[in-house]
């Protein structure tokens, strides 16, 4: 009898807990909300992030405040989050770097992107333009890789750093293309853009937001756009598939993440409450202003699957190349 009692009051509890666990989960938020980016303020990934917070707080009827923590390409704010608590009120604002490429180039990193974080909502792609110095004689990627061939390992590329975006979009442009074309680390994009005005450097990719005036004004040259589809801001340049680089896309994305173990109807609010953000008029239109298109609604499991594949085709490249991280 004793025994019996017992067990029914380990029931009672076990029941009264299972039943306050979605109960808990129903009533967030309660408290601000923070949304870490790994980069400084200005860059895209931030603009992204600023541009979402104060509509995703009102969806959720919170405070969605956004914290940078920039350093090591985006993984000091990812390895934060994946060590904070998994309760909603953390969550990543990820891009590439730190999600698809470090796995590929860090061999130290301190997080499992696939274990410790969780998909929510993939929000935008970011391709990047194939852009030369204005005085090299090519006006095409034909051109280039004639150019190429002709003088292996004497033309180069700027990257914003080694084991960055647009160095393994350089390097899968060289894999993709049998060309030599040397990379040339600078620290970051202004360094490495100026580099290839002024000549010393003769080509790189970076972001259609970032070298669409430099393109109008006649400062640099775009050969091609590594996207799906053509630019909306740089319309007259090709796709690198209309280039004659069959399937080519290289650049990188935007997305929201939270810790691995955080409640299963928290994410599903997320969830939901991302994609009436991303259908606004209003967000869409901000992003379009910076030459950013939305990726629709993808949902969880899509953006999973997403990352699965950005990670192997960045490994593939970075164990092609021999990249590793300086």
């Amino acid at each position: 009898m004793k025994n019996r009692l017992l067990s029914l009051a380990f029931a009672a509890i076990g029941a009264v807990t299972l039943a306050g666990g979605p109960a808990w989960a129903q009533d967030w938020p309660k408290q601000p909300i923070k949304l870490i980016v790994g980069y400084s303020a200005g860059g895209t990934t931030d603009l992204v992030a600023r541009t979402l917070a104060e509509p995703l707080g009102k969806e959720l009827g919170a405070t969605v405040v956004v914290d940078n923590r920039p350093g090591a390409g985006g993984a000091i704010g990812a390895s934060a989050v994946a060590k904070a608590a998994p309760d909603g009120y953390t969550l990543l604002f990820a891009a590439s770097p730190e999600i698809a490429i470090a796995p590929a180039v860090d061999q130290q990193l301190t997080y499992d992107p696939r274990k410790d974080l969780q998909p929510i909502a993939l929000v935008c792609e970011i391709p990047q333009v194939l852009v030369v110095n204005a005085q090299l004689p090519v006006n095409s990627v034909a051109e280039l890789r004639k150019l190429a061939q002709s003088k292996p390992g004497e033309l180069n590329f700027a990257s914003f750093g080694n084991g960055t975006s647009n160095h393994l979009v350089g390097e899968l442009f060289n894999a993709e293309t049998g060309l030599n074309i040397v990379h040339v680390p600078f620290k970051g994009s202004a360094p490495a853009l100026s580099e290839v005005i002024a000549g010393r450097v003769q080509m790189t990719f970076d972001t259609e937001m970032v070298v669409k005036e430099h393109v109008r004004s006649g400062r640099l040259k775009a050969l091609a756009f590594a996207g799906r589809e053509r630019s909306k801001a740089l319309p007259d340049v090709p796709t690198m598939d209309e280039a004659g680089v069959p399937g080519f896309v290289g650049g990188s994305w935007v997305g929201l993440l939270a810790p691995t173990g955080t409640p299963a109807d928290v994410l599903k609010k997320l969830d939901e409450s991302m994609r009436k953000v991303m259908g606004t008029e209003s967000v869409v239109a901000a992003l379009r202003t910076r030459g950013l298109s939305l990726c629709g609604q993808s949902s969880p499991r899509e953006f999973t699957r997403f990352i699965d594949e950005d990670i192997k085709k960045w490994t593939e490249v970075v164990k092609r190349a021999g990249i590793k991280r300086e």
